[in-house]
């Protein structure tokens, strides 16, 4: 049997983020995905024009109808708006013997922010118990912890802990938004820190890159893959993915990274 993961955020009408980033990503590794929209938004390779957010009903609904059928491996968790569906999403997960993944998706590429201020508080106090991995970049990890932002590793490291503290059992700091050369994630979890580094890559085309990991995490661990393992895979696999963005002419802005570039043949 196929491994089965679920995608539960926002759909995004560009196609390289949110909902259709996970699906790709998940295709491209191997494994069915299934989904829960929580919002439909208006977006390009520009620009966030418009956010709809499905109803709490309507999230639950989806929740229960995937459970009922699908045998699902894993959860990633991206874009879910404010904190009446945070909640939705978290008594639909309470009790679900299945690894979560959460990305806390707070702004888009483009700047825009997705994750209203009075959600943080949800997030916080419903989510973080749930998450088997937490992968917040270095600004999100700031806006959860109240802090300001990590600015090198010994901070990262320690942003970590304290975000385990809060209930994820282990963290991801995903290094892309530190200046210099070298882009360092940490995977930080009970047993130490692993660190990732990956030479910093001269593309604009890195829409989607969060998704995309958490994604491909969540893929792994539907894989029965250990964590430190689906991460270090995934991880390897984005790189890869960024690595042939230029490949595709895909909008005038910010544009996707290659999900399909181990199937695709240019030229």
């Amino acid at each position: 049997m196929i491994p089965i993961a679920l995608t539960i955020a926002g759909s995004d009408s560009g196609g390289g983020a949110g909902i259709q980033a996970d699906i790709k990503t998940f295709s491209a590794l191997g494994v069915y995905g299934a989904s829960v929209i929580t919002a439909l938004t208006a977006q390009n390779t520009r620009a966030v024009s418009m956010v709809e957010p499905a109803s709490p009903a309507m999230i639950a609904a989806q929740i229960a109808a995937v459970f009922d059928d699908l045998d699902l491996r894993a959860v990633k968790l991206g874009m879910l708006g404010g904190p009446e569906a945070i909640a939705t999403v978290a008594q639909g997960l309470a009790g679900r013997a299945v690894p979560v993944v959460l990305d806390p998706v707070m702004v888009a590429k483009s700047g825009d922010r997705l994750l209203p201020a009075d959600a943080l508080d949800a997030l916080r106090d419903r989510l973080l118990p749930l998450a088997t991995l937490l992968t917040p970049n270095l600004p999100e990890a700031a806006d959860l912890l109240g802090e300001p932002v990590a600015h090198d590793e010994d901070a990262m490291i320690r942003q970590g802990q304290a975000l385990r503290a809060m209930g994820a059992q282990a963290v991801l700091m995903k290094g892309g938004h530190a200046a210099g050369a070298e882009c360092v994630d940490l995977l930080v979890t009970q047993a130490g820190v692993t660190r990732l580094p990956a030479p910093r890559q001269n593309t604009r085309n890195t829409h989607g890159t969060g998704c995309t990991l958490s994604a491909a995490i969540a893929a792994g661990l539907a894989q029965g893959r250990a964590l430190p393992e689906a991460v270090t895979r995934a991880h390897a696999y984005l790189q890869a993915a960024i690595a042939a963005a230029d490949q595709l002419t895909v909008g005038s802005g910010h544009g996707p990274v290659h999900h399909f570039h181990k199937v695709w043949r240019h030229g």
